[in-house]
């Protein structure tokens, strides 16, 4: 496979990740567990989950539709490239140090979740990771 239709396979799995978001609320009986805290928190806790899904979908959104513009090699998609597998990376160590291993261990449907988010998280990173690594190359070969 090209690196091209990975960044459309990484976008495809961005805009299902950010629209997933429309269903984490019910998922986590997030209404419920925020039901003690102030209106002003709750209210931040939503509107900063919408805003993140928004962005996943707007970054996926790109990555599918605009592959070969984002292997071009140039300024802009070099820092695009950049933000994204540095974005990416981080989110990848979150999903080792951020959250309690007592979340996941034992409960085996935690588990495979836990296991397929830090293989999406791996595979998100890499690619765009190799994406901007070639338009490094390619940057190096054109002037």
């Amino acid at each position: 496979m090209t690196l091209q239709i990975h960044l459309q396979i990484a976008g495809c799995l961005l805009v299902l990740l950010g629209l997933s978001h429309a269903l984490m609320n019910r998922y986590f009986g997030w209404g419920k567990e925020l039901a003690g805290i102030s209106s002003l928190t709750r209210q931040i806790f939503f509107v900063h989950t919408f805003f993140i899904a928004l962005g996943v979908i707007l970054g996926g959104a790109v990555s599918l539709a605009l592959p070969a513009e984002l292997l071009s090699p140039a300024r802009l998609n070099r820092a695009i490239l950049a933000g994204m597998a540095f974005f990416w990376f981080c989110r990848l160590l979150a999903q080792f140090f951020a959250y309690d291993s007592a979340i996941w261990r034992g409960n085996p449907t935690r588990t495979r979740i836990h296991v397929a988010f830090s293989l999406l998280w791996s595979y998100v990173t890499a690619t765009y990771s190799l994406a901007f690594i070639k338009v490094c190359l390619a940057s190096s070969v054109h002037g």
